[in-house]
């Protein structure tokens, strides 16, 4: 048996015996945080749900396709490999549909390949923008979200870019 085996249970024993110590009622403690979850779970999930379903419909349709399709030459000539076009987009959506475009990569380009290179480190430096967003800001309940959007993508984009630069530098 590892120690790593042991650390949740450790963490969890130290926050009983501290509660203990403290004299108070863990189990309400503990309910109270999860009727609290249940709640922010409650608030999110409309704007989840929309998240979900409108990324489905646009991969399903064929949008994505087509986006990268029209964006290929584009990239392609300021040395962006275009194989990562679809990543770049989709990235900011989901998650999981980037880690999917992100296998299609490797395999027909190769882990090594710049192209294999470049949807790495984009995969790895970039965000869900548009699920953090919707979390975050249906979390606080922000209306006015501004140019919190607009910004983040923005710099999904500079994600991208850069990673490519930097991947050309250093191969």
């Amino acid at each position: 048996m590892n120690i790593s085996d042991l650390i949740i249970p450790l963490i969890f024993a130290g926050v009983l015996i501290y509660g203990l110590c403290r004299k108070t009622d863990v189990f309400a403690e503990f309910t109270e945080g999860a009727k609290d979850g249940l709640k922010t779970v409650y608030d999110i999930f409309p704007s989840l749900f929309c998240l979900v379903i409108s990324v489905g419909a646009f991969r399903a349709s064929g949008g994505a396709e087509l986006l990268t399709s029209a964006l290929s030459p584009v990239l392609d000539a300021i040395g962006f490999p275009p194989e990562c076009a679809e990543l770049m987009l989709l990235r900011p959506f989901s998650g999981s549909g980037a880690i999917a475009v992100f296998e299609r990569v490797l395999t027909s380009s190769g882990a090594d390949s710049f192209a294999g290179r470049t949807a790495s480190v984009i995969l790895g430096s970039s965000e869900t923008t548009f699920y953090t967003l919707s979390v975050y800001f249906a979390a606080v309940k922000a209306k006015k979200t501004r140019y919190a959007l607009f910004c983040a993508l923005i710099g999904d984009f500079v994600c991208a870019v850069v990673s490519a630069v930097t991947v050309s530098i250093l191969l």
